[in-house]
């Protein structure tokens, strides 16, 4: 088991959210479920949220009305016979909270009261946040209202908020009974956790070794001839998890997320040989004309919670590293090991 507080790390930094973090206080104690923990950020969140005055925005409405307001009209007004009843049809722009940031954000707080498992203490807090959110309309959230989020540069708290919000959608299912929710702990699924490992380790070496090394997600060409250019296309896109690199210095770092970190061959501990496969054609198709690519160093990250690896082979002018790091210690140990495996 990772603990919850690490896993609250490992999300903030996938999301490069680390200062909101520290403005949203939540107390994690050996009681505390990821559920309660999401639960708690959220609370805490939108109360920081009220204090300082949720986003509200423009809305355009259309209404009929005695007297004028705005833009008059005229079709539907003559259609209906607003005019001879001393009424018209308006269009007009008014300043309102009910923005699809706030709905996202009460209807997940709405969902959470709702949640199978939650605690009964967090979750009257949640009726009562959610009772200081004043018209604001409850949707039935889905993806769409994700990928269709615009947050203004001022709005960065928001972000974080969001990234939760969205967390909690994919990680729910419907209970039998109608209105209700299942949270599925997604620290359990091996797919979602390895792309949540990837990108905590990638945003972890930007913003912590950002003074030493420039971070990246880079895309190798595959070294390869061909009578024909248009052959290329049919070429798999080879994209490494991340690359740290400088003036005098590169470093290809395969992130993996596996239950198991090594698999086992006749009772056997060995290196998964599709990882080294993968990383090797890192290291031979980035070569370049820059000296530093033609002794890049590569390495598999594995996490692990119980035995450690830190092995070491090479390969012409190639290091290439097998390395653990322990998830379940405390944190500072884990910023400390990771910033010694690139060192």
């Amino acid at each position: 088991m990772i603990p919850i507080e690490n896993i609250y790390y490992l999300l903030c930094y996938a999301w490069d959210k680390l200062d909101e973090k520290e403005k949203v206080s939540v107390t994690i104690d050996s009681e505390t479920n990821l559920l309660d923990l999401l639960a708690k950020v959220l609370i805490n969140g939108s109360k920081r949220l009220l204090k300082k005055g949720i986003a509200q925005n423009y809305m355009t409405y259309t209404n009929e009305m005695k007297g004028v307001k705005g833009k008059i009209e005229i079709a539907h007004s003559l259609k209906t016979n607003l005019f001879q009843k001393k009424m018209t049809c308006c269009s007009y722009d008014d300043l309102s909270s009910d923005i699809l940031l706030n709905q996202i954000l009460v209807s997940t707080l709405n969902n959470l009261t709702r949640t199978k498992d939650l605690n009964k203490g967090l979750k009257a807090d949640l009726i009562k946040v959610q009772r200081m959110f004043v018209g604001i309309e409850r949707i039935k959230i889905n993806k769409k209202h994700f990928k269709s989020l615009q947050i203004s540069r001022n709005q960065h708290f928001y972000s974080f908020l969001m990234n939760v919000c969205e967390l909690i959608h994919l990680s729910s299912l419907p209970d039998e009974k109608e209105g209700n929710f299942l949270f599925m702990n997604f620290s359990q699924d091996e797919r979602k956790m390895n792309q949540l490992f990837e990108a905590f380790v990638r945003n972890f070496y930007k913003v912590e070794m950002k003074d030493i090394f420039q971070t990246s997600r880079e895309t190798i060409l595959w070294q390869f001839g061909t009578p024909k250019e248009s052959n290329r296309k049919y070429l798999p896109q080879m994209q490494t998890d991340i690359t740290l690199e400088n003036a005098n210095k590169k470093i290809i770092i395969d992130a993996k997320y596996y239950k198991e970190t090594m698999a086992l061959n006749y009772d056997k501990e060995k290196i998964h040989s599709s990882h080294l496969y993968q990383l090797n054609s890192y290291l031979l198709h980035q070569q370049s004309s820059d000296p530093k690519t033609k002794c890049a160093t590569g390495i598999l990250l594995y996490p692990t919670i119980e035995e450690e690896f830190d092995l070491h082979f090479t390969y012409e002018e190639h290091n290439i590293f097998i390395k653990t790091i322990n998830l379940n210690t405390h944190w500072s140990h884990i910023s400390k090991r990771l910033k010694e495996i690139v060192l």
